[in-house]
């Protein structure tokens, strides 16, 4: 195996020496693509050092040397890599030892596009533990049981009950297999475009359960992950969800094959955190026209993001 490692470099001076160190462990990382994304800390310095300090280290930025975000930098991280098989790695996270270790047996089936596995958390301080444990808590973030590939795609659209999350962090894909893509990440989502990347990509290529039951990487927890701060409603969460399955559903309405059922499924979602963001009078009023328009609308979408804390 030869496997590119893109890890995409915003705000990490802290971490990201870890974060490529975790992945130097690994006879089969090929390469470790730190793609720079003009960061206001010294995070650029600290990557120029990893660069001279390890041969497997390459050190990229945009051509404009301007902020792009976490979609684009992957994006160029594709592009730019030369291993058969592409992993991502965020740059406050870290491998574990047994990263790829069910990959190194699964992938000799070359029927397998790509392997998912489990994600463990850390709390760099006691702050972080003490803002966002009641988010992350001590859990793995997973798939809860092994699913036949062709239940991914259904599974993280929501449609298969209690199924888990795959992290981006814990995938590992045949580079060739990106191929079937339309695209890769999509730059107009400054959030959540690794999960609607991962909705497209379950859709594309087959998907394969790795080790679910332990973590093979660790999401590092600080004061300033981007995401913790939709999690804990510093960003209200419906806002971004909305662009979210704005651009799924932009993408269903090309691909001919996907069922009805999957179409409004999709479209009730996006309904669903419409709803959520509308103001409070406004809202009562869509809930009464979809309860007798469309009554599964507010039973799957609003049910599954709890609307009513928003309501009062």
């Amino acid at each position: 195996m030869k496997i590119s490692v893109i890890i995409p470099v915003y705000n990490a001076e802290k971490y990201v020496s870890q974060a490529v160190e975790s992945a130097l462990q690994f006879d089969e990382v090929f390469e470790i693509i730190l793609i720079e994304d003009k960061s206001p800390d010294n995070a650029l310095e600290i990557c120029r050092e990893l660069d001279k300090k390890y041969s497997r280290v390459k050190l990229y930025q945009h051509l404009d040397k301007q902020n792009h975000g976490a979609g684009a930098s992957r994006n160029l991280g594709i592009v730019m890599a030369e291993g058969d098989f592409i992993a991502f790695l965020d740059a406050d996270d870290y491998y574990l030892p047994n990263r790829f270790d069910a990959e190194k047996e699964l992938f000799k089936n070359p029927n397998i596009d790509g392997v998912y596995g489990a994600l463990g958390v850390h709390y760099y301080s006691e702050k972080a533990r003490n803002d966002y444990y009641k988010v992350f808590g001590d859990r793995l973030t997973t798939v809860y049981e092994k699913h036949d590939p062709k239940d991914v795609f259904t599974g993280q659209l929501g449609m298969k009950g209690s199924f888990g999350l795959i992290h981006l962090n814990t995938l590992t894909i045949r580079k060739n297999a990106l191929n079937r893509m339309d695209s890769f990440f999509k730059n107009s989502l400054r959030l959540h475009q690794d999960t609607e990347f991962l909705f497209r990509l379950s859709y594309c290529i087959s998907l394969y359960p790795g080790i679910l039951d332990q973590a093979i990487a660790i999401r590092g927890v600080h004061e300033n992950n981007r995401i913790t701060k939709v999690d804990t409603r510093k960003i209200n969460p419906a806002t971004t969800r909305v662009l979210l399955w704005k651009e799924v559903n932009k993408w269903a309405e090309s691909e001919s094959t996907i069922p009805q059922d999957i179409r409004l499924h999709m479209k009730r979602m996006q309904r669903s955190y419409e709803i959520a963001l509308a103001p409070t009078l406004k809202k009562w009023g869509m809930i009464v026209k979809y309860l007798f328009t469309d009554y599964k609308s507010i039973r799957s979408g609003l049910y599954n993001i709890n609307f009513r804390k928003d309501l009062y």
